[in-house]
């Protein structure tokens, strides 16, 4: 069992690494950027195609992109090695929702400006397929590597997902609707009759979730939780496991 755990692990860690050496192709598609660009010419673009995606998504395996396929995980949890301390979190966590309701707000805007979407183009400013061809989106691409670095290493584990992405609340929410009906989707549970108290899961969350405490009330929901296992594979009494299930 532990073998087979410890694999899991491995290919996650692999997973981000790949996506983060994917990223000067994806930029583009992930754009906070062009989406309002687009909305502005009323065309749907691959960004606008990607969010509503993680935003479906979510509703069944909840921010299990941000622990698995994020290119931004692939930069910070190498940087868990540099540094290592807990992000506050808490009501911290509100600065991305300010940006994200301020943003949405623009792209709408953008959006009836143009008399609406009439277009659907997914390689909208991309045609070349990889999004690094030019000076200006090289400098874009080392400005969101910077803000994530120095977000990791000044706020703690993670501070970028935390703090700043514009593509956590789509999820977020996705997940609040996953919960409010209570339809079966990919969730943690726990056993806490099997619970040492060793908090080794809450020493190693790459989130900084109080992990113990949510398997002491045997609620593991927390809109934070990005579903990396890491708690699953690392506890030693095999408290806490995948389910896919109704409920909250």
């Amino acid at each position: 069992m532990a073998k087979k755990q410890g694999r899991r692990q491995r290919i996650r860690a692999a997973l981000i690494i790949i996506m983060m050496l994917l990223f000067p192709v994806l930029l583009n598609y992930m754009s906070p950027y062009l989406i309002i660009q687009s909305a502005s010419q009323g065309i749907i673009n691959g960004s606008f195609i990607l969010f509503g995606l993680l935003f479906v998504f979510s509703l069944f395996v909840g921010r299990l992109w941000c622990g698995w396929a994020c290119p931004g995980a692939g930069l910070q949890e190498p940087l868990f090695a540099a540094q290592n301390k807990p992000a506050a979190g808490g009501k911290w966590n509100w600065i991305k929702w300010g940006i994200w309701f301020v943003w949405i707000g623009v792209i709408i805007a953008a959006a009836i400006y143009a008399g609406g979407y009439r277009a659907v183009n997914p390689l909208y400013m991309n045609e070349d397929i990889v999004s690094l061809t030019s000076p200006y989106t090289y400098i874009i691409y080392y400005f969101v590597l910077g803000l994530t670095v120095v977000l990791s290493l000044a706020a703690g584990r993670r501070g970028f997902c935390h703090y700043v992405c514009w593509m956590a609340p789509f999820m977020i929410i996705g997940r609040k609707i996953r919960n409010l009906v209570a339809w079966p989707s990919l969730r943690l549970r726990a056993d806490a009759s099997k619970c040492t108290d060793c908090k080794t899961c809450t020493k190693n969350c790459p989130m900084s979730l109080d992990v113990n405490g949510m398997v002491q009330k045997e609620k593991m929901e927390n809109s934070e939780c990005i579903l990396c296992g890491t708690c699953v594979d690392g506890c030693p009494q095999n408290v806490i496991r995948y389910s896919f299930s109704s409920g909250k």
